[in-house]
């Protein structure tokens, strides 16, 4: 039986992180987690990192493609929130958001951890950024860094 699992620790990793502007109060606490996860779990050093401000959620998916296209990173990774309001906006936003570093991930071969948190309330969200329910931003680097392990391990072996 063949078996391949990933591990987290990423020394010479390249990470890019591609954050929302909007909603930042929050936002910025998930970049906390995903930078404090990069460096003292994943142990990926400072050079290796970059970080891409985007005004919103909206604009994440493109973002992710232009650098995804450049192919000089092992993972990308997305932090937004989209807070629900009285309009079906947040539907268009939330959706074409998910979707489209979905297909980042999938067209380009490299992992696009989805860190952008959508909520009903701003309660909710601080929940989510590190308050009650974790810090959204450290588990999707978990995922990230995991993949970018189990995408080396299945390179480097013949499984068939």
């Amino acid at each position: 039986m063949k078996r391949i699992e990933g591990k987290v620790e990423a020394k010479h990793a390249r990470v890019a992180l591609v954050v929302s502007r909007f909603n930042s109060f929050v936002v910025e606490r998930l970049v906390e987690g995903a930078l404090d996860t990069l460096k003292r779990i994943g142990q990926v050093q400072d050079d290796n990192i970059t970080i891409v401000y985007v005004p919103g959620a909206y604009e994440l998916p493109m973002t992710a493609n232009r650098l995804a296209m450049k192919k000089e990173y092992d993972a990308i990774i997305a932090l937004g929130a989209v807070v629900r309001g009285a309009t079906p906006h947040f539907d268009f936003v939330a959706g074409e958001c998910s979707s489209g570093l979905a297909q980042v991930m999938n067209t380009h071969q490299v992992p696009v951890a989805f860190g952008v948190i959508t909520t009903d309330t701003v309660e909710q969200a601080i929940d989510r950024a590190g308050c009650k329910v974790g810090n959204k931003g450290a588990e999707v680097t978990l995922a990230a860094l995991e993949m970018i392990d189990i995408l080396r391990q299945i390179d480097a072996k013949e499984l068939v």
